[in-house]
């Protein structure tokens, strides 16, 4: 197994681009669980460091959702203990670019975006 650093706790901060992203990349937390996954392989007890906001459950979802659509790829290690490692495909690797795009347009729109959710935008006349 390959070391890679530890993914860091607060990757997916309060005020990260990710939680107001208005697109969807598979279901609420799957562009996270790709941003993770972006450096190669990782153990769920891994991704659980900076998801600590998802819980244990929409985790396992969100992967097996990834899984289910070609974006991550679930694979069983039988050494010594049981490991399990996700990793991104190559489609899932294909997503990437527009996926930091989108977190890039929601970076430049932040305020926008928190006063919408706020309700002090209105389009509708």
């Amino acid at each position: 197994m390959t070391q890679r650093p530890p993914l860091p706790v607060d990757l997916f901060d309060e005020l990260c681009p990710s939680s107001l992203l208005p697109f969807r990349f598979g279901d609420k937390w799957a562009s996270m669980v790709l941003r993770c996954l972006e450096d190669g392989p990782r153990r769920y007890s891994e991704l659980r460091v900076p998801l600590s906001r998802v819980t244990p459950k929409a985790l396992t979802q969100s992967l097996r959702g990834l899984e289910r659509n070609g974006f991550v790829s679930r694979t069983v290690h039988a050494d010594r203990k049981l490991r399990v490692e996700y990793a991104l495909t190559p489609l899932g690797r294909s997503v990437l670019e527009p996926l930091a795009a989108a977190c890039r347009w929601t970076a430049d729109h932040w305020n926008e975006l928190l006063e919408a959710r706020e309700g002090g935008v209105s389009s509708i006349g």
